[in-house]
C-alpha cells in the first residue's frame, strides 16, 4: 500500500519575510537548513511541512499561472487541534498576526471547525472533532 512518509505543501506568497513573520506569531517555526531568500521551510508537525515559496522561484515548479489566492481558491488547507479552545485560539492568533477571518466559525455537534486566509488570501482551518 502506498502511504506517504511525509507531507509536503508548497505555497506561492508575494513577501517571503512577511509571511514568514506571520506564521511564526502562529507559533510555527521554520527548518533554515531548507530556508533562503527563495523559499521558507515551515513545520507544522513532525511529518508536514509548509513549503513558502516566492512567486518568482514558483513559477520554476510550474507551466501554469499562479492564482491569486485572494480571489480564487485552488484548496483548503485543514488540521485537527486538541479541542474547540485550540481552535478558536489559533485562529484568534492569526487575525492579530494581519490575517483576515474566511468564514465565522462553525459548529457542526460532531466537529467545529473555524478558519483564516493568511497574508497571500490562502484558505487555512483548524478544527476539532469528536471521535
Amino acid at each position: 500500500m502506498f502511504k506517504p512518509s511525509m507531507t509536503f505543501i508548497n505555497l506561492p506568497v508575494k513577501d517571503l519575510k512577511k509571511s514568514m513573520e506571520f506564521f511564526d506569531k502562529l507559533g510555527f517555526t521554520f527548518n533554515m537548513q531548507f530556508t533562503d531568500e527563495n523559499a521558507a521551510s515551515m513545520i507544522i508537525n513532525d511529518n508536514t511541512f509548509a513549503m513558502l515559496i516566492t512567486e518568482s522561484h514558483f513559477n520554476n515548479f510550474t507551466n501554469k499561472e499562479i492564482i491569486d489566492a485572494n480571489k480564487q481558491v485552488e484548496f483548503l488547507l485543514s488540521f485537527a487541534l486538541s479541542n474547540r479552545e485550540e481552535v478558536d485560539m489559533f485562529v484568534e492568533k492569526a487575525l492579530e498576526a494581519g490575517g483576515r477571518r474566511s468564514q465565522e466559525p462553525k459548529d457542526y455537534g460532531f466537529m467545529y471547525q473555524a478558519s483564516f486566509l493568511d497574508l497571500d488570501g490562502h484558505i487555512w482551518e483548524a478544527f476539532y472533532m469528536n471521535q
